[in-house]
């Protein structure tokens, strides 16, 4: 499988938490992984917060992003370009999603374009798991938990 992987479903495999294992499972057994370059900015904010929120220690959080920062250089990388902020400002339009899921959207499409093979995109942020299917994309996990209130 070919893999596109957006900020929180990578976060997942540096913080132990409900779908870590079937994510590093994922990636493991993808032919190729890739995400967006802001990514190393959404993953370490995360992990951050992650730290912030009491949900792992310090140490904890140095020791995640230590191993997130030597997994990065096996993830293809897709640029942030200016064609693919404008195809993301389309497609926040269409889609009704925040900024940074509009990229990453817009980054699996244009990879997918330029492979010219199928992927599927993993994520766990809500907004962008229900946009995916209606541009083209499959999309990892078949279900997501229920948000929390």
């Amino acid at each position: 499988m070919i893999l596109y992987a957006d900020a929180s479903a990578l976060v997942k495999r540096y913080v132990a938490e409900h779908g870590s294992a079937d994510v590093i499972a994922l990636t493991s057994d993808a032919e190729a992984v890739a995400t967006a370059i802001i990514s190393r900015a959404e993953v370490s904010a995360a992990l951050a917060r992650s730290v912030r929120l009491g949900i792992i220690d310090a140490n904890g959080g140095r020791r995640a992003q230590r191993h997130f920062a030597q997994e990065w250089p096996d993830l293809v990388k897709l640029p942030i370009t200016e064609a693919l902020v404008i195809r993301a400002e389309s497609l926040a339009w269409e889609y009704g999603l925040r900024g940074y899921d509009a990229v990453q959207l817009a980054s699996a499409l244009t990879w997918k374009d330029s492979i010219g093979a199928e992927l599927t995109l993993a994520t766990f942020d809500r907004d962008l798991w229900d946009a995916a299917p209606q541009a083209g994309l499959r999309v990892w996990p078949d279900k997501l938990p229920r948000a929390r209130r």
